[in-house]
């Protein structure tokens, strides 16, 4: 089974943390959830996303999730994949030196990532998607555009392998994002 690593953070998708955590655990995967600044034990705020006919998705408080792993004591090279969540997470936890020295580590010993939603803010940040096949929450298409790959417009239950990138566009892709998922790890 393989040795997954999660980075989150506080606000980040309630279901695109919870569920691939969850169903990976269930398979038999490890799944260390870590967090910039926080221990094992510590907990993040997620935000629930919803698409309820606006213009844009809705956002209420979501649940706590319990870490299970201390980032200061990550080592990149003890993991056999990563999983980066959406929500709002992304957008600062992008600008942090060490997730993205993290993320461009995954990237160049060519083992697979998947992310899902604004998740993909972190891989344009890293500079590790020029030239791929991407998919995300359609705000994020001009950020992935200006990366240098290629954005791919998916139904919100889709999801796109590009080599051992996965990525997809919000939590309804779950069991397309995670099939491709598992088939790589």
């Amino acid at each position: 089974m393989a040795k997954v690593l999660m980075i989150t953070g506080d606000f980040v998708e309630d279901y695109e943390n919870m569920v691939p955590f969850q169903a990976l655990l269930a398979m038999g995967h490890q799944v260390d959830a870590v967090c910039p600044d926080k221990k094992a034990g510590d907990t993040i705020a997620t935000s629930i996303h919803d698409f309820e006919g606006d213009q844009t998705y809705t956002e209420k408080r979501g649940h706590n999730f319990a870490l299970n792993a201390t980032f200061a004591n990550i080592n990149a090279a003890d993991y056999d994949a990563l999983y980066l969540p959406g929500g709002r997470a992304p957008e600062y936890l992008r600008l942090n030196a060490k997730v993205i020295e993290i993320i461009q580590h995954f990237a160049t010993a060519d083992k697979p990532i998947a992310s899902i939603c604004h998740g993909p803010q972190l891989l344009t940040a890293a500079g590790v998607i020029e030239g791929k096949k991407v998919s995300a929450y359609p705000t994020c298409q001009p950020e992935v555009k200006m990366a240098g790959a290629e954005y791919v417009e998916l139904p919100m239950d889709g999801a796109i392998t590009d080599g051992k990138l996965v990525t997809a566009p919000a939590w309804p892709a779950h069991p397309a994002m995670l099939k491709q998922f598992v088939a790589l790890l």
